[in-house]
């Protein structure tokens, strides 16, 4: 395969994937409420993909860098379809529960093994455009999965809307089985080969050497995840800031939250468009800085025009962060421990993401809520200055420069 053939078959596999998850993202939540009548059920339903993760993650980056990554993808996104296409059968919330948490557990192996596949798919030099088009697609599921779901279940069914999440992940696992395999021969172990405690412990100890060996990379790491985290916790408190300070409703809170996604999906166009011209630092730098400053535009704002401006900023922004973000990552990661590195990372960001989004939100209940939340952005924007600093060091110019010598298949 020639060009942009084999990464846009990958796009659209995983884009369709996307589209099909926020169907039955919406779907799934009004399944729940119709079975339980229980507001505390629907909320139960988010805690299911973190335990997945911290069940996970410990040791599934040793399975994914010693595994055919094409084959695990396509198994797991064929489990995943046959798993969704149970629920609507089901009546238990333990059994739906139950299929979630299986879900759960075979997205936790398969988003490390697509960031190992798509790392060695793309080659260095295309890498920043590639996750610009990448999160723009990503950010388009966001925005008309929703409606589609909407639309559906208003003339037809709730079900309907999850069999349609079934059936993407099968489309989404024959997109990748016409995928080249990137996975040489000799590099893979053989399946019967045990993975035991002493396995995983020596991957832990390499991902921690290579840690300390990599410090700069892991210097902007921890100070970028920190700026993401922050952001997060801050999100938990979003729907209560805006009903609660500024005062507005459900229609008003729907209104700000798909203002957001057109903003991130036009950063993500913008930075697609701007990849050739604009550095991986540049990216990096003015997206991290921009997003963090429309976070505190929305939590000063006492009025709706003022949290709008500040969800466009952050949204539009936070897209060439991310993709900044994600090529470097990519760039920097030696291939052979990308999967055990990306598992362990996402545990550790897990069980700091809880701690963090809990000690906010008794903040927010001892004091005020947009004190806190303000005192938090200017936080994540200090940091982002600093990071920005950083990126920008003259000594550390072959840091995003794409590394050589890495070939594709493609």
């Amino acid at each position: 395969m020639q060009g942009w053939k084999t990464p846009w078959l990958y796009v659209f596999g995983i884009g369709v994937s996307n589209l099909g998850n926020w169907i039955y993202l919406v779907a799934i939540n009004l399944l729940v409420l119709q079975i339980t009548g229980s507001p505390a059920a629907v909320a139960g339903m988010f805690i299911i993909r973190p335990l997945a993760v911290l069940f996970m993650n410990s040791w599934s980056g040793s399975i994914i860098d010693r595994v055919n990554k094409r084959r695990l993808m396509i198994w797991a996104d064929c489990i995943r379809g046959l798993l969704v296409f149970v629920i609507p059968w089901l009546d238990s919330i333990w059994a739906i529960y139950g299929i979630m948490f299986l879900i759960s557990i075979t997205g936790a192996l398969f988003g490390p093994t697509s960031m190992s596949y798509m790392t060695k798919l793309v080659p260095p030099e295309e890498r920043k455009r590639f996750n610009s088009w990448f999160s723009f697609t990503t950010s388009g599921a966001a925005l008309l999965g929703p409606a589609i779901s909407g639309f559906l279940i208003m003339y037809t069914n709730i079900q309907v809307s999850i069999f349609i999440n079934a059936i993407s992940f099968l489309i989404c696992a024959l997109a990748i089985y016409f995928l080249p395999d990137v996975d040489e021969p000799h590099n893979t172990v053989k399946v019967r080969e045990r993975i035991g405690l002493k396995t995983i412990s020596k991957d832990w100890a390499e991902v921690i050497n290579f840690g300390r060996s990599a410090q700069y990379f892991t210097l902007v790491y921890l100070m970028f995840q920190s700026v993401m985290m922050l952001s997060f916790a801050l999100d938990s408190q979003e729907a209560t800031f805006i009903k609660q300070v500024i005062g507005l409703d459900d229609k008003d809170y729907g209104l700000l939250v798909s203002i957001a996604g057109a903003g991130y999906l036009a950063g993500s166009a913008a930075a697609a468009f701007s990849s050739k011209w604009m550095s991986l630092r540049m990216f990096i730098g003015m997206g991290v800085v921009l997003s963090s400053v429309g976070y505190t535009i929305f939590y000063i704002s006492n009025g709706i025009l003022l949290a709008a401006f500040g969800f466009i900023v952050f949204g539009f922004f936070s897209s060439f962060a991310n993709t900044g973000y994600t090529t470097f990552f990519q760039n920097s990661v030696p291939l052979h421990m990308m999967g055990r590195f990306s598992s362990t990372a996402s545990l550790l960001e897990g069980m700091a993401q809880i701690a963090l989004t809990l000690i906010l939100g008794f903040s927010a209940e001892l004091f005020s809520l947009q004190m806190v939340s303000i005192m938090t952005a200017l936080v994540a924007v200090v940091i982002s200055v600093l990071l920005t600093i950083i990126v920008y060091l003259p000594s550390k110019n072959y840091h995003y420069e794409p590394p050589e010598g890495k070939m594709s298949v493609m």
